[in-house]
């Protein structure tokens, strides 16, 4: 069976983009949730393997439901993925518990890398 994955973005042509990227890998996506709210209550109904994380949500940034997971010891695993490239807000996400950190626009091939690399 596939690892199982939950992702978070507002933006249905982004869930899409990467769900079907991850199907195809043989991933089973589990969830996609819009906003912040829905992401946590997901995140502890589901337990994925690994949740896709986009930083810029309507309610929330990704950051902080970051900071819920990691408070709360979900052992999923997170991939941050944001337009915004500054360093400073990688460097947070990745002090804050994030495994990775991908920058749009990216590649389905260049999501995938990093994913199998978290996945291990």
């Amino acid at each position: 069976m596939g690892k199982k994955v939950l992702v978070v973005d507002d933006s249905l042509y982004m869930r899409t983009l990467i769900k079907d990227a991850l199907t195809a890998e043989g991933y089973e996506v589990v969830g996609m949730a819009a906003n912040g709210e829905s992401a946590i209550d997901m995140a502890f109904d589901l337990t994925p393997d690994l949740i896709t994380l986009d930083n810029i949500l309507p309610d929330m940034l990704g950051i902080d439901i970051l900071k819920v997971l990691k408070e709360e010891e979900l052992e999923s695993k997170v991939v941050m993925i944001s337009a915004v490239g500054q360093q400073s807000v990688v460097d947070e996400g990745l002090q804050l518990g994030a495994d990775e950190y991908i920058v749009k626009p990216f590649t389905t091939e260049q999501l995938i890398e990093v994913i199998n690399k978290v996945m291990g």
